[in-house]
């Protein structure tokens, strides 16, 4: 694939994962964080599901397939998604979304874990580069509030679907699998709306437009230049470009929301990026590639 064009899309898929954090921000005086991430979910899988009615889906009698669908959107749609939004009540979506794409790191941790992968020397380098990172961003200790502990966890959430999709995703066509992970986390997110929160919806401009962005652009325009970029280089090395998403998140929060970026922000991104960026660019095997790399391409 030419240069430009490739650089072109690399920097609207990851500027698309990265704004969204700032832009569902906005939505928040106007819509709960469940119910506007719930309806952009239902939305863009809706959307999607009826674009790949003719691929080959699970048949209605496969319900161990649809079952494996439904957890994947669990985890990576209403694991992940629920925690970011309801995390940017309390912390910044800079901070948020340098700690959601924590992911890759964790991805190694776990692969190494309960799916028996190896790494180099360089990678596991990577990963305590990235944990050092979170420790300077969380200004040199841990301080657990509430939004903290929620954007770890959807680093965690993404990690696991991650796994999930190593092992389960051959089973399924790519945009299959994109499309009802996120109709059926969608749904999960619309039914915690009604139970864990109260439910807060105001039409206006603002809340028009950000869930239109977010499901359009941050969801299904998003997911199509990514795919598009794995299916045209080597995906672990596209996946490293992933370091520029919370780049674009801290930057989107700067300029939209007039967020501050302190110095250990600033420092701790650097390190995490620096360790993502060892993490997945020094693949050596097709074990690792898909270890570490498969999935990643799966958020915000």
């Amino acid at each position: 694939m030419n240069r430009i064009p490739y650089t072109l899309l690399t920097l609207l898929a990851t500027s698309l994962m990265g704004s969204s954090f700032a832009v569902g921000k906005l939505g928040l005086p106007w819509l709960s964080p469940l119910l506007l991430v719930g309806l952009r979910f239902t939305l863009a899988g809706g959307l999607m599901a009826l674009w790949v009615r003719r691929r080959k889906l699970p048949l209605p009698a496969g319900l161990p397939d649809w079952g494996r669908l439904t957890l994947i959107g669990c985890l990576q749609t209403a694991g992940v998604m629920g925690c970011i939004f309801l995390s940017l009540q309390t912390i910044t979506a800079g901070e948020s979304s340098i700690l959601t794409f924590l992911n890759p790191l964790l991805v190694v941790v776990l692969g190494t874990l309960f799916m028996g992968w190896r790494y180099r020397p360089v990678q596991w380098l990577g990963v305590l580069t990235g944990f050092a990172g979170v420790a300077v961003t969380l200004g040199g200790g841990l301080r657990l509030e509430t939004g903290t502990l929620l954007g770890l966890g959807s680093a965690f959430s993404w990690a696991a679907a991650t796994l999930l999709v190593k092992a389960w995703g051959a089973r399924f066509h790519t945009w299959v699998l994109t499309a009802y992970q996120m109709l059926f986390g969608g749904l999960v997110l619309l039914g915690l709306s009604l139970l864990a929160e109260t439910p807060k919806l105001h039409w206006n401009a603002v809340s028009v437009g950000v869930l239109l962005y977010l499901a359009l652009l941050g969801s299904i325009v998003q997911f199509a230049a990514w795919y598009y970029l794995l299916s045209q280089g080597d995906p672990g090395r596209t996946s490293a470009f992933l370091f520029l998403a919370p780049f674009f998140g801290v930057l989107s929060g700067w300029l939209l929301l007039g967020e501050e970026v302190t110095g250990y922000t600033a420092a701790g991104g650097v390190l995490i990026f620096a360790g993502i960026f060892l993490v997945n660019w020094t693949f050596g095997d097709a074990g690792q590639r898909g270890g570490a790399a498969a999935g990643e391409q799966r958020r915000s």
